[in-house]
């Protein structure tokens, strides 16, 4: 539980393809329904630099990226991510959604790249000076449907996507493992169920943890 702020700090995690954009939307609209003001952004990014950082990590094009390159960069968006736009938007009491977090390092980097999870995971609480969700709802998603689910539409795969599924499969396998270490700070559910039950899902559960901390506003 994040005990530094009057705000609520809610990540969304989980393979490539499982819907985390969509389920964020709907809940932040959800949210803002009932008089909550809700912060939604994105890593990597959510600020100048990071977006920057983000096009030079994912983009096809930028050369060979090794392992602890990508790591690092990864941390140094995150770190102005939670300093200049996270942190300040839970001072302010709001309740901040983002899409992806210290989880997607630990599972993309740490296991799907093998440079270790906690090696990854010190790296990048060190950028962060600690910052922790309140909730991390982790959408679970098998590495071949969420291939399916990428290559839908006409966007072209990401350097990260466009990995193969025995990379992804150690993501999702990293994803379920931190999850089941800490089963109070999760919300984990199975990607295929429909985008309304999965919502529903996620918002009873926001409920909850809105009323046990005294800031729901029904």
């Amino acid at each position: 539980m994040n005990n530094q702020s009057p705000g609520l700090f809610i990540a969304f995690e989980g393979g490539d393809g499982a819907g985390k954009s969509t389920q964020a939307a709907l809940l932040a609209g959800a949210l803002e329904s009932r008089g909550l003001t809700v912060l939604r952004t994105r890593e990597p990014g959510g600020t100048p630099i990071g977006e920057k950082l983000r096009s030079l990590v994912l983009d096809h094009g930028n050369g060979h990226i090794d392992a602890h390159t990508e790591a690092l960069i990864f941390a140094a968006s995150r770190a102005a991510h939670a300093s200049q736009v996270i942190r300040p938007a839970l001072e302010r009491g709001e309740v901040v959604l983002t899409d992806r977090y210290i989880d997607s390092s630990v599972a993309y980097q740490g296991a799907g790249r093998d440079l270790g999870t906690d090696a990854v995971r010190s790296v990048n609480e060190w950028a962060t000076s600690g910052l922790q969700p309140d909730l991390t709802v982790l959408l679970d998603v098998d590495p071949a449907d969420g291939r399916s689910r990428r290559t839908a539409g006409d966007a072209a795969e990401d350097r990260l996507e466009s990995e193969a599924d025995e990379f992804h499969a150690r993501i999702r396998q990293a994803f379920l493992d931190l999850a089941a270490a800490r089963p109070d700070s999760y919300l984990v559910l199975e990607a295929q169920l429909s985008v309304d039950e999965l919502a529903a899902r996620i918002l009873d559960r926001v409920d909850r943890l809105l009323a046990a901390t005294g800031r729901s506003r029904k």
